[in-house]
């Protein structure tokens, strides 16, 4: 939140989400594993979205926030968040492959960019 990064969705005055948005590259996208980004063009980066209940559509509101600030947008997931992988797909990211987390830690990484969702 200090930096301007952090984002918090309300719905009558009750918290139903956090996420980070920001545009400065993040270090651990800088190698992928097993695929490729679909550009190299500056991104926007989303990470550690929590919504308070899921199926309502918090996630989509979330992603579409970033998209109209940035219209390429790179984000990962644990390969066991199925709801999170099931929403950036229909929100129109494409599987890139793998990154690593500072720790080591593996996770999905996915794309969604004009080149590949006209807006």
């Amino acid at each position: 939140m200090e930096k301007g990064v952090g984002y918090v969705v309300e719905e009558n005055g009750e918290v139903v989400a956090v996420f980070m948005f920001s545009t400065e590259p993040d270090p651990t996208y800088a190698k992928i594993y097993e695929g490729a980004w679909l550009s190299d063009e500056p991104y926007g980066v989303i990470h550690r979205i929590a919504v308070a209940k899921q199926g309502q559509g918090i996630i989509g509101y979330c992603i579409d926030e970033c998209f109209a600030r940035c219209h390429n947008l790179r984000i990962d997931t644990h390969r066991d968040n199925l709801p999170m992988q099931r929403a950036l797909i229909k929100r129109g990211f494409i599987y890139c492959g793998i990154i690593h987390l500072e720790n080591g830690d593996e996770r999905l990484a996915f794309q969604k960019g004009s080149i590949t969702s006209p807006v």
